[in-house]
This record gives C-alpha cells, sequence and structure tokens, in this order.
C-alpha cells in the first residue's frame, strides 16, 4: 500500500511567464512512450507481479523502491505543465473572448479539456497507454526492459531540454537527468549481478554526462546521482545488495538512503475564472458551508 506526503521532490522556481509551447513538449515526458507514467506503470506492474520476492528480494526491493520514485516524477513533471500554463491567458487581447490566446498554443486540450493543466497524454496530445507496459515475467528480461526504458527516457528529457529555456522546465529535466541516471545505473548493475555481463560499459546512452547540463551537474553536486532511496520507512531496504561499489563517474561510494527526499513546497495557482475552474464563487461556497453546518 502507499502513503503520501504534500510536497513535490524538489522545489521548482516561481515560473516568470507562461510558455504553453514549452508546455505541449513537457507533455511528451508526462504520457509518452518513455514518459515518467510510463517508467511508474511498468516498475508498479512489476512490481505487483513479481514471483518468489522471498528468494529473490534485492530485485524485488529495487524495482518496487524505483516505482515509489516514479510516482513523484509523474507528480513533478504534472506541477512543471502547470506552472508552464500559469499566466498564459492572463493577457487576452480581446475582453469578448478571454481564452483567445489558447489558438496560438501547440495543444488546444490545455485550454478546451484540462483548464490549462497537464493530461495524461504525450506532446500529440495521445492519451498514455496501458500497451506501454512491459511484464514479461522473466526477469532478466523485465531488468533489460527497464534499462532499455529508462535510456529511452533520458534521450527524450535531453532533446525536451533543447527545445525550451524556461527555467521551470529545465530544472525539473535537470532534476530528472540525475534521477534516472541513478536508475539506469541500478538496473545495469542488478543485471550484472544476474547474468556476469557488464551493461554499465553501455552508459551513457546518448553519450552525454549529465555535468553539460547546468541544472543537472546543481543536483550532483548534492551527490543525487550517488543515492538510491527505499521511498519506504521500513522495507525495500534489501537495495543495498545491489546498489553497493562506486559511482563509474566520479568514483565515490554509492548510498542508500532509507526512506525519500526531504521535498519542496508544491505550486498552489490562483482560480482561473475565464475556464470556471474551480467553478464557484467564494462567498456562495462560504455560504454552503454555513448552512451546512447549521444543520449539524
Amino acid at each position: 500500500m502507499f502513503q503520501r506526503f504534500d510536497k513535490l521532490q524538489i522545489d521548482l522556481p516561481t515560473p516568470d511567464k507562461a510558455d504553453p509551447k514549452a508546455a505541449a513538449a513537457v507533455q511528451e515526458l508526462m504520457g509518452g512512450r518513455f514518459g515518467e507514467m510510463s517508467t511508474l506503470m511498468n516498475y508498479m506492474t512489476q512490481s505487483f507481479n513479481f514471483r518468489r520476492k522471498k528468494k529473490l528480494k534485492p530485485f524485488y526491493d529495487l524495482i518496487s523502491s524505483i516505482s515509489g520514485e516514479e510516482l513523484g516524477h509523474v507528480e513533478l513533471v504534472s506541477a512543471t505543465i502547470n506552472s508552464l500554463m500559469e499566466g498564459a491567458t492572463d493577457d487576452s487581447p480581446d475582453p469578448d473572448a478571454p481564452l483567445a490566446n489558447g489558438l496560438d498554443g501547440p495543444n488546444l486540450h490545455h485550454f478546451i479539456v484540462n483548464a490549462q493543466t497537464s493530461i495524461p497524454g504525450n506532446s500529440m496530445n495521445i492519451p498514455w497507454q496501458g500497451d506501454y507496459v512491459f511484464n514479461s515475467g522473466t526477469l532478466v528480461l523485465d531488468l533489460l526492459h527497464n534499462f532499455f526504458l529508462e535510456c529511452g527516457a533520458r534521450t527524450h528529457k535531453m532533446r525536451v531540454y533543447e527545445m525550451t529555456s524556461h527555467p521551470v522546465a529545465r530544472e525539473m529535466i535537470g532534476y530528472l537527468l540525475v534521477r534516472g541516471g541513478v536508475h539506469t545505473l541500478a538496473y545495469a548493475k542488478a543485471l550484472e549481478e544476474l547474468t556476469g555481463v557488464d551493461v554499465k560499459k553501455m552508459m551513457p546512452i546518448p553519450d552525454l554526462d549529465n555535468s553539460k547540463y547546468a541544472e543537472a551537474e546543481a543536483f550532483e553536486m548534492q551527490g543525487l546521482h550517488r543515492k538510491l532511496f527505499t521511498f519506504s520507512p521500513d522495507d525495500y531496504r534489501d537495495i543495498d545488495k545491489i546498489w553497493v561499489g562506486n559511482h563509474p563517474d566520479d568514483g565515490k561510494p554509492l548510498e542508500v538512503e532509507i526512506g525519500m527526499p526531504e521535498g519542496g513546497e508544491k505550486p498552489d495557482f490562483e482560480a482561473k475564472t475565464e475556464e470556471f475552474a474551480p467553478g464557484y464563487d467564494v462567498d456562495y461556497f462560504y455560504d454552503i458551508a454555513k448552512k451546512l453546518q447549521d444543520r449539524m
């Protein structure tokens, strides 16, 4: 089962401008084949269906703990998209058409369907699909797929990074490049334990280290490229049987941390009256609340 905390995994910068085009690109990192919804659902499904959990506990713990982190990644990408949309229709040139700016956005669903928030779909507005999930039941094959999935996700993050200079998007992508690198290395080490093949020799894909990206480098300076979290106060601790040794880039020791990152504050966006969101008058709402209390 799951416990939820009302935080993001990192603090995001306060947006100084809207960028619906960047939001549309970041959607690929949300609901694309190699997006965070895919990494979450792949690892979560594999953990649900894992056979011989006690016998193969370090591998079960690895997939389970990473799936816990991925749930927070979906939340972080969603918050980024919402931040990029903030203010997109605040300066409409037509008072009779307050959503007119939406016509210039590449994803009309952001304006018509979701009230300028994230969607569970990709950059072309195609909904995320369950057949993106790979769960063969064969441990080596599933781990190999997970390694491939993380490499594909890394490639797409780098491409979206190079499509926008918006600080909110770049901060989020920098963080996910570092954390995705941890997961890639973790799956590589798990495959090495099972097969003896040094999968790490294929890293990184693309062949470009995170220090080339200022935002990612800042997180690496905090040592986050060497930390693997359990995302549980008591369980999944046997990841320390796999996450051992030194990091291949800087040679410093790998670390297992019990629990999760400290996290950052979630943004709280104001009402969008032109979108009828959330759709009630504040005074009317309090009037209803008073009537309900009078009946108690």
